[in-house]
């Protein structure tokens, strides 16, 4: 389905064109991250859009629905951004379920998600498969830090100081973007542009 031509659309057709130049035959994945508040997930939403509108199978993921529960969290000490930063997410879930066998293709089944963090509980896992040709777009904070940045086709970074506490202390480990492929002006949504 063909998406109705605004100047985002028509932006986010450019960023798809830049995409697609890397993308051939088989699985990529795209990450799309920024400090809280950036619009990063609707970002990813819009650029999933304008992916499937060119009849490439899409499909969509955020690194919130990966987090550790509470529980498995407080393992790792009292409350604070910087265990946020360092165990708030269960990077191995991300991997293991998500990103390996969806990097396998055919017929290798991967989940998008398997917390619900809101409710703090798990979530009954629906395993899904795609074609061998097929996109992930994922979204996140923390998506470029050192160990995690390699995992990804295409790198998107999001423009914008961080506020959050959290963010500060990622982003005085690592910048996402000094490694990203495209950052991006989103402070006009409706005309975003790259920096």
């Amino acid at each position: 389905m063909e998406l109705v031509t605004t100047p985002r659309v028509r932006f986010l057709r450019a960023v798809a064109d830049v995409v697609l130049e890397r993308y051939g035959r088989g699985r990529m994945i795209v990450a799309v991250t920024g400090p809280a508040g950036a619009e990063a997930s609707r970002f990813a939403d819009d650029l999933r859009d304008v992916l499937a509108e060119r009849d490439h199978t899409v499909f969509r993921a955020h690194l919130d629905d990966f987090h550790r529960s509470r529980e498995a969290q407080s393992a790792f000490g009292p409350d604070t951004p910087e265990r946020y930063v360092r165990y708030g997410f269960d990077e191995s879930a991300l991997l293991r379920s998500l990103v390996e066998p969806f990097r396998m293709g055919g017929s290798a089944a991967f989940v998008t998600r398997v917390l619900d963090a809101a409710r703090d509980a798990w979530v009954e896992p629906k395993w899904i498969t795609g074609p061998e040709d097929a996109i992930l777009v994922i979204d996140g904070r923390f998506l470029l830090r050192d160990r995690l940045a390699r995992l990804w086709d295409y790198r998107i970074a999001i423009d914008g100081e961080p506020t959050d506490p959290a963010d500060v202390i990622a982003y005085a480990e690592r910048d996402p973007r000094t490694v990203a492929d495209l950052v991006l002006d989103l402070s006009d949504p409706g005309h975003p542009r790259a920096v």
